[in-house]
């Protein structure tokens, strides 16, 4: 089949799929405020890549064979919707898994490549459901009070499963073609039927998606990024959903009950940590913007300040770049980048993302939490005084001002900075995941044997 249009996108939404939010369905996602802009920037990205003939697919479904082919698709999908980059991110988890577990259930693997090759012949777009509802943290799955609260087998037939269970947190669900759900955690013995892996399509029998969104509902020119970049976060819910046997990639193999979540940590936490460079500079930015546009930046704590974000981004892109060059092959020839370096820089740049963020608010002030709307702004009577008193010096108008402080505010301050402040912190696994596999990737031994040669003790 040849590659998607914009428009046989949007025909492809309206599937039967089985979407709520704010308490209702919906069946036209295009034209709802809190799908629209999402919809049309998965859109824009099917008009961006689209090649003509038969055998065209997309570049989201290179497999890098290269340390310069992975620096390659890294530098690209920072020009991708998010859909896009969670489909490459995704597909790439799933080779990596099948690389990993390939000797144990070389059928698996197998099943693994051909939907990665469904995927690319159809220009699918894929999310990965990992996160489970859990229940009480203090129990292991199989002794939960509701065993549904961990996705779960609940039906073996001789050609598929039957699912049951939710998944939290899965953002652009809702509009995109395909559901990977993989394990949450690692399953043990007597956990069988928790170790499921599986392909899902979102319009299945059985799949409900409910969404939140931080899209903006009031006059967007108040929500500069926001308005723009916004995507719906789904909770799917699998109500008794049949999986047939060549979609399923591990059905109570628990020894790689983790293999699936390890590899999409990696991918998650090399693609947050270039999402992270981006935003470090865009940060650095801002706050030197404002800085000049208040007229304070040649005060000496705030150029402290800005000198430490510019420490920040540099050393984010530098644990990216080392991730990249220290790259290494599978055995089917295909590069995956450093774990070691791809969960140190993503831990770096996550936890220290907020305090960038207050030192953007600190150089700022409080204008940018209460700046007039631009309506006000553009308001006949109120407007001239806006205008007047936002003012500072020669070439920074009221206006200008005012919209950089809604630019701080929506990027940084308000519901997408919100969600941006939660989300650094937890995709890719959250920060404890990261310190774990860095600690076992590091060469320990090298480390202990300089500190016995330090204290004459080797």
């Amino acid at each position: 089949m040849a590659m998607m249009s914009r428009a046989e996108y949007l025909a492809s939404l309206d599937d039967g799929r089985r979407i709520f939010a704010e308490g209702e369905e919906i069946k036209d996602l295009a034209e709802h405020p809190q799908f629209a802009q999402a919809v049309k920037l998965v859109g824009d990205g099917y008009e961006q890549h689209y090649k003509s003939g038969d055998d065209a697919s997309g570049d989201y479904f290179r497999i890098p064979h290269s340390k310069d082919e992975l620096r390659e698709i890294i530098d690209e999908l920072l020009h991708w919707d998010m859909v896009t980059v969670t489909t490459s991110q995704g597909l790439l988890a799933l080779l990596t898994a099948a690389a990993r577990m390939r000797k144990d259930l070389p059928e698996h693997a197998e099943r693994i490549e051909k939907y990665f090759e469904y995927c690319r012949v159809n220009d699918l777009r894929c999310v990965q459901a990992i996160t489970d509802a859990k229940g009480d943290r203090r129990l292991s799955p199989g002794k939960q009070e509701d065993p549904d609260v961990y996705t779960r087998i609940v039906e073996r037939r001789p050609d598929g499963i039957v699912v049951r269970g939710a998944k939290l947190h899965i953002s652009s669900a809702s509009i995109s073609h395909e559901l990977v759900v993989m394990p949450t955690k690692n399953m043990k013995e007597g956990e069988e039927d928790y170790a499921v892996a599986c392909a899902i399509p979102v319009n299945a029998p059985g799949v409900k998606i409910v969404n939140t969104s931080y899209a903006p509902r009031e006059r967007i020119e108040d929500f500069p990024a926001s308005s723009q970049h916004n995507m719906p976060e789904g909770f799917i819910i699998l109500d008794d959903v049949f999986v047939p046997n060549e979609r399923i990639f591990l059905a109570g193999e628990v020894k790689h009950s983790a293999t699936f979540a390890h590899s999409l940590g990696l991918w998650e936490r090399l693609g947050g940590t270039a999402h992270m460079a981006e935003f470090g500079d865009t940060l650095v930015g801002l706050a030197e913007l404002i800085a000049e546009a208040n007229g304070t930046e040649k005060i000496h704590h705030i150029r402290e300040k800005i000198a430490e974000m510019v420490i920040y981004a540099t050393l984010t892109r530098a644990g990216l770049e080392a991730a990249i060059a220290n790259a290494e092959p599978t055995a089917e020839g295909w590069y995956f980048p450093s774990e070691l370096f791809t969960n140190a820089a993503k831990h770096y740049a996550a936890s220290e993302y907020s305090l960038m963020v207050r030192h953007v608010h600190d150089i700022g002030g409080g204008s940018i939490v209460t700046a007039p709307s631009i309506a006000d702004l553009e308001n006949d009577e109120v407007g001239p005084y806006i205008e007047k008193y936002m003012a500072t010096k020669e070439g920074i108008s009221g206006e200008y001002r005012t919209r950089l402080f809604h630019a701080i505010r929506d990027f940084t301050a308000d519901a997408y900075g919100g969600w941006q402040q939660v989300t650094m912190i937890q995709s890719g696994g959250g920060l404890f995941a990261q310190r774990l596999v860095a600690r076992k990737h590091y060469d320990m031994d090298k480390a202990k044997k300089l500190a016995l040669d330090l204290a004459g003790l080797a």
